[in-house]
């Protein structure tokens, strides 16, 4: 049973994370110091939830309210940035949706190997999983207001610890209230090895490799998609410096700072 656990619950669910962690967490790190609101037509930056500067339509500068008349090159520059910061969001969503795919079919191989195609379990987690990658595909487009800061996200607080353990948290949830079917089919696999539990768990080990293996293949692209990330928040790190250093109603603003380790940048460029 033990194994059946760490077979569902750490290949399906850990491993599907993996990439999107090393990005956060080893190859990337963005710290944003204040918040920033994206809508349609604005994107608009706070401080403690006060306005400091805003773009609209990717080429007006507004700060403290006021209008700043720009030169041609400034021009370029604020409409880069504002660019730049919009293309990035459906990266985050496409990374966000790939994992939840990846932690979707993990368990459902885990599942249908021990309890057999189309069984409940599997359907209720894939049903879960659903609602979570519904809410997330809706949550980013071009028609939605969006808006993070220190603490991630706003609203169902997709992007930060949150997301994962609400992942973890759908199957958990799963495999408690189906214990009954699972010791069933453990009973099962017992009558079918002959009483043998080492067998069985040598059977679901070699399973559990070779799941991994898959989960591992399917994260590649995950982590190519967080690479291509990476660069792009510190394309826009660079471009907020030079804007802050040409621009001087902005000198005073920093909002985005990243770190990225030097064999990953050596990567990236």
């Amino acid at each position: 049973m033990k194994t059946l656990i760490a077979t569902a619950l750490i290949l399906a669910s850990s491993t599907a994370f993996a990439s999107t962690a090393s990005f956060t967490n080893d190859s990337c790190n963005a710290n944003i110091s204040g918040g920033i609101k994206i809508t349609p037509t604005t994107i608009e930056f706070s401080k403690s939830k006060q306005p400091l500067y805003k773009i609209v339509n990717n080429e007006r500068l507004y700060v403290n309210g006021v209008q700043v008349d720009l030169t041609q090159s400034q021009q370029s520059l604020v409409n880069d940035y504002s660019i730049g910061i919009r293309a990035a969001v459906p990266q985050v969503k496409r990374i966000a949706l790939d994992a939840i795919d990846i932690a979707s079919d993990g368990v459902n191989l885990a599942f249908n190997e021990l309890l057999g195609q189309d069984n409940t379990l599997s359907a209720e987690i894939t049903s879960q999983l659903s609602e979570i990658r519904k809410e997330v595909d809706q949550g980013f487009t071009s028609d939605s207001d969006i808006y993070f800061d220190e603490d991630g996200f706003s609203g169902e607080n997709f992007f930060n610890e949150d997301f994962e353990q609400r992942i973890e948290s759908a199957v958990e949830k799963t495999v408690q209230n189906s214990i009954g079917s699972l010791m069933i089919a453990v009973g099962q696999e017992m009558l079918f090895s002959g009483g043998d539990m080492d067998a069985f768990e040598t059977r679901m080990e070699d399973f559990g490799e070779k799941m991994e293996n898959v989960m591992e293949s399917r994260g590649e692209q995950i982590q190519k998609s967080s690479e291509a990330l990476c660069q792009s928040v510190v394309d826009i790190d660079a471009l907020e410096d030079r804007l802050t250093d040409e621009i001087t109603e902005l000198k005073d603003f920093n909002m985005l700072t990243t770190t990225v380790l030097a064999k990953d940048r050596k990567d990236l460029m």
